[in-house]
């Protein structure tokens, strides 16, 4: 949601900056992500054989919540704008922040800590101050961490945030130098899982892409 960062406001790289334009790019990788799934069923459904309908959850991000922000900074907008434009009608979607948890293991954009709600910004962290097994995103590039429970079971923590090519300016030259990917996680079993990194440039070049 550029059309509504705060970041940016009143500079140059604003300018030509919509809210549809927004929702636009966002129902287009929607589109791109899910259309081979919709074929695979469609042609399932006409072959009469078992389509494929995996549980999809969502975990909102802080560039989502922009939209709760601004129409809370300016109650004009209520009824204009809502996380309803967003194309996650399919979707399981849980609210920014909150933390969804699936065989032992916690999903959220990102975990807090403290009485101010800080992010925790490492994966060793997570683990020493969560004692479970989390999955964040929010960051940059790639943070993980291991460690076991006092009866020997393993847990990790993993933090990866970045599948895009193109460079954040605010990053800078040696800040854009970061993995763009994400995981695949194997043999899940109460909180243990065995972890696959899939990069961009792996995908690429296996699809001719």
């Amino acid at each position: 949601m550029e059309s509504l960062s705060t970041y940016d406001k009143g500079l140059k790289s604003f300018e030509g900056k919509r809210y549809t334009k927004d929702l636009f790019a966002a129902r287009d990788a929607m589109d791109a992500l899910l259309e081979p799934l919709y074929r695979y069923n469609k042609t399932a459904k006409k072959n009469k054989h078992k389509q494929y309908k995996p549980r999809m959850v969502m975990t909102l991000g802080n560039h989502e919540n922009r939209i709760n922000r601004a129409i809370n900074e300016d109650s004009k907008l209520e009824g204009l704008m809502s996380l309803d434009d967003l194309p996650f009608q399919d979707w399981e979607v849980h609210p920014f922040l909150d933390v969804v948890c699936i065989d032992g293991i916690a999903y959220s954009h990102y975990f807090t800590s403290g009485p101010m709600g800080r992010p925790i910004c490492s994966a060793q962290a997570l683990l020493t101050k969560k004692h479970m097994s989390c999955f964040a995103g929010h960051q940059q590039g790639r943070q993980i961490a291991y460690g076991k429970k006092a009866n020997g079971q393993e847990i990790s923590a993993i933090i990866c945030g970045s599948f895009y090519e193109h460079n954040e300016d605010y990053l800078g030259p040696q800040g854009n130098q970061h993995f763009r990917g994400f995981y695949v996680l194997h043999d899940v079993n109460d909180g243990s899982f065995d972890e696959m990194a899939v990069s961009i440039k792996f995908l690429k070049e296996r699809y001719n892409y």
